[in-house]
């Protein structure tokens, strides 16, 4: 179980260091050298290093950047941030872009956790997944959060009791119940608040000047109910880093 403190429900003025780049491809490969260095730095000192991903469509080019990086990728564990409660090879599921983009050359070397499990549904599934997450080498060398245009990030949407109300005692990872349009109307297994900043360095990996007016927004002092994305900087032990392209 993680050792949970309520931090992440503290309001205070963020403080971001902005990686900003000219196009999406520049971001992406920018984002890869800084993901395989601190891999590299994590495997200096550790048997083994913990990379967390995001699904979707913004993470493609990196993981495909990242996949060509110079790393000792069977030294790598690598998990989601969340999962869209589907088979790995529907069109919806985040194991299917990583399993695609991310996991293939030298990198498909490394350790694959998944989140979703065959036959089960998220609640009966969670047992499972905590157990092997408990067993994953944390603090994660690198968390690479998104963000949605409404503020969310892995599956922790705005005002969802499913994380809101779970208090300080909560696992690793939380089962969600379908979300609203445009969100995909699918369960999701998220790990929780807690986990999704226990890391040496935390990402925000967005593009687009739609999301970056919701970062600025999100950036103003308030609570992470408000704007889930929130939790990367409210947290006071990891350095929370921005990457960002129009």
């Amino acid at each position: 179980m993680v050792g949970i403190t309520t931090a992440w429900l503290i309001t205070m003025r963020p403080l971001l260091d902005l990686h900003r780049a000219p196009d999406a491809v520049l971001l992406a490969q920018d984002l890869a050298s800084f993901v395989a260095q601190c891999l590299r730095q994590t495997l200096r000192t550790k048997d083994r290093a913990l990379l967390v991903v995001s699904g979707g469509a913004t993470p493609v080019s990196f993981f495909e950047a990242l996949r060509q990086e110079d790393v000792p990728w069977a030294q790598v564990v690598i998990t989601l941030a969340d999962e869209r409660w589907v088979s790995p090879v529907h069109p919806d599921s985040n194991e299917r872009i990583v399993r695609q983009h991310l996991l293939q050359g030298s990198a498909a070397r490394a350790i694959w956790m998944p989140l979703w499990r065959d036959g089960m549904t998220t609640h009966e599934a969670l047992p499972l997944i905590r157990g092997e997450l408990d067993a994953l080498p944390w603090p994660a060398s690198v968390t690479v959060l998104g963000m949605g245009g409404d503020g969310h990030t892995a599956s922790l949407f705005p005002h969802d009791a499913s994380w809101v109300e779970s208090g300080p005692d909560t696992e690793r990872c939380l089962a969600v119940p379908t979300p609203m349009p445009p969100n995909v109307p699918v369960p999701r297994v998220s790990l929780s608040p807690t986990c999704l900043t226990d890391a040496e360095q935390v990402v925000i990996h967005l593009t687009g000047e739609a999301k970056w007016a919701v970062l600025q927004r999100a950036e103003q002092e308030g609570s992470a109910h408000d704007y889930p994305i929130r939790l990367a900087w409210q947290q006071r032990h990891a350095p929370c880093h921005v990457f960002y392209a129009d």
